[in-house]
């Protein structure tokens, strides 16, 4: 009756230790997987940094746009002629 004693103990002992190797694997898994994340970048900083890039383009695209139809608005092309004439009349001025 003893032997069914100390091999029920031993048991326990076993359980316990397998328990507390299981959850420190556990915790080294989830310490590499963060770190493995970190040096990788994660797909946010990856959906953050592509979006950013769309912007900047939609940006810049928008600026040129703006610029080549202000050089064409009926204000721009009439302050045009008048600074051509103008430059025009002094050039002649001073001759």
């Amino acid at each position: 009756m003893k032997t069914h004693n100390k091999s029920s103990k031993d048991q326990a002992l076993l359980i316990s230790v397998a328990e507390s190797i299981g959850s420190t694997l556990g915790a080294i898994a989830a310490k590499a997987d963060a770190a493995q994340k970190a040096i990788t970048g994660s797909s946010i900083v990856s959906d953050v940094k592509r979006e950013t890039k769309k912007l900047a383009h939609k940006s810049k695209r928008a600026a040129v746009t703006s610029k080549g139809s202000a050089k064409r608005s009926k204000p721009a092309r009439a302050a045009r002629k008048t600074t051509k004439r103008v430059a025009g009349n002094s050039r002649r001025a001073k001759k």
